[in-house]
């Protein structure tokens, strides 16, 4: 999960966060929901939280609508103000509710869905209409239109030796519009905040703009059927492909981190000689490891399994994300006067939201970081000789 969406969240707290099943999905939904949403004021009177970011919090929850709601929503206040409002895709089984020194955002690995925005061009031999995707959302993001060629659709195809003229005219044409197709989607793409693109089409259609799109855009696009460009058609089976696909995509990229993961952790000591709480390669495993690392900017993906005894393991922090240690005496050497504890989870989501690091959850089923913290890097220390 990319945390960019997280950097509002980089402010002085406390900070009430809440996790909750907003459907309205059963006969007695409203009485429901409304008992949900008054445990969530009680609970964050109960634990301190003050009368204005409390009642931002349930003038928030009190607006949601009845219909049309995600399934679930994480929201984040403080100073009297919600600071991020968060659609989860999953609604969370049980309300988490928490007043903290810092934004409770681990949650959001399990119940914001990992499944990456996409781009989705719909083509057709006259151009194609674009679509972002992330969780529930849709939103058109503009048009790549082809010229007309002048003759289409004004004469009949000829049966006489022109017939070839005819019919290599519409193919330039349409290499044409391919090429058009192809650019827009490379320029669009990155301006989107996208991680995969979704052509859709038909296969001749499909295949002519991918061959065109530059290698690196070319590496994380999928091909999907049962679509059309024809104006209002939806298509509960091209949406099932669309997320299957995602979900594919999420599952491929956890398992080319773990791959890197594993490699550079390797076995203790088969580097050579590393400094305090460092990794023989381009991975970090534990907590001080991964402190260490995020101190560093050397975080490229941490790694979090959600049943791991080191997730809520104490350290300190400053005020700012680069401010973590394992020790007290860490946080002194840095300059802060007053270190607080909080649970360690949280502390490297803020350091990974600060450093343009992703997250992700590592099921119970693979083999992950031992502790449940861990750290696939973006650069491996240059190790000292025995």
């Amino acid at each position: 999960m990319e945390l960019a969406f997280l950097k509002p969240l980089d402010r002085p707290g406390p900070w009430a966060s809440v996790h909750l099943d907003t459907s309205r999905n059963t006969e007695d939904a409203a009485k429901q929901y409304e008992l949900r949403v008054r445990s969530v004021g009680a609970t964050l009177a109960e634990q301190g939280c003050d009368a204005r970011t409390r009642g931002a919090v349930l003038d928030r929850l009190a607006a949601e609508p009845v219909s049309g709601a995600p399934p679930g929503r994480a929201l984040f206040a403080t100073a009297g103000q919600v600071v991020l409002d968060v659609p989860l895709v999953v609604a969370p089984p049980l309300a988490e509710v928490c007043w903290a020194p810092l934004p409770r955002t681990t949650p959001l690995l399990s119940w914001r869905g990992d499944e990456p925005p996409c781009l989705v061009a719909y083509i057709d031999h006259s151009g194609a209409d674009l679509e972002r995707r992330d969780g529930h959302r849709r939103e058109p993001t503009g048009h790549a239109e082809g010229a007309a060629w002048q003759g289409r659709g004004h004469r009949s195809i000829p049966a006489d030796r022109y017939e070839w003229h005819y019919r290599n005219k519409v193919q330039n044409q349409w290499s044409r519009t391919a090429e058009i197709i192809a650019g827009e989607l490379a320029e669009r793409f990155p301006r989107c905040d996208a991680r995969m693109l979704v052509l859709v089409g038909e296969p001749g259609e499909r295949a002519a703009v991918r061959e065109r799109l530059p290698e690196p855009l070319r590496n994380v696009t999928v091909e999907v059927e049962n679509g059309t460009r024809a104006p209002g058609a939806s298509n509960p089976q091209l949406d099932e492909e669309i997320e299957r696909a995602r979900a594919e995509f999420a599952r491929r990229r956890l398992s080319a981190v773990l791959d890197v993961f594993h490699a550079g952790r390797g076995r203790p000591g088969e580097h050579g000689v590393f400094g305090p709480g460092s990794s023989p390669g381009m991975a970090a495993d534990g907590v001080p490891a991964v402190v260490d690392a995020v101190r560093r900017h050397q975080v490229g993906t941490l790694l979090l399994r959600a049943d791991g005894p080191d997730l809520r393991r104490q350290v300190w922090i400053g005020p700012e994300p680069e401010q973590i240690g394992v020790q007290r005496s860490e946080l002194r050497s840095m300059g802060v006067r007053e270190p607080i504890t909080v649970g360690a989870d949280d502390a490297l989501m803020r350091c990974a939201a600060a450093t343009d690091a992703e997250a992700l959850l590592v099921p119970a089923e693979l083999p992950g970081p031992s502790g449940g913290i861990g750290a696939a890097l973006r650069w491996s220390l240059t190790p000292v000789a025995a």
